[in-house]
């Protein structure tokens, strides 16, 4: 058995390429990874974050605020994922009307 510890999360992958990042507390940012450590501590170039309706704080809007280079604090992160190959699609459990 090896000594080093391996992650379940291979960051090195997304390294110099776009991710998405959910937050706690509902914050949502998007950047290109520069670096991570073990602790899953994030740090994005080019980060913009999605800012939340005032009316409904779950959900993001259209609007953005650009944030330069940022860290986030690996014990905020809940949710990691490349920006490349994925799409919105419609969200197949809201009902429509009279249903």
């Amino acid at each position: 058995m090896s000594g080093r510890k391996e992650t379940v999360l291979d960051l090195a992958k997304f390294v110099d390429k776009g991710v998405q990042v959910k937050l706690t507390g509902g914050r949502q940012v998007t950047g290109t990874l520069k670096g991570y450590d073990q602790l899953l501590n994030l740090v994005l170039d080019e980060a913009v974050e999605f800012l939340r309706d005032p009316d409904d704080p779950l959900k993001t809007t259209d609007q953005t605020r650009r944030l330069g280079l940022i860290v986030c604090r690996g014990t905020a992160v809940m949710l990691v994922s490349p920006t490349d190959g994925t799409d919105e699609i419609a969200n197949p459990f809201i009902q429509g009307d009279g249903v």
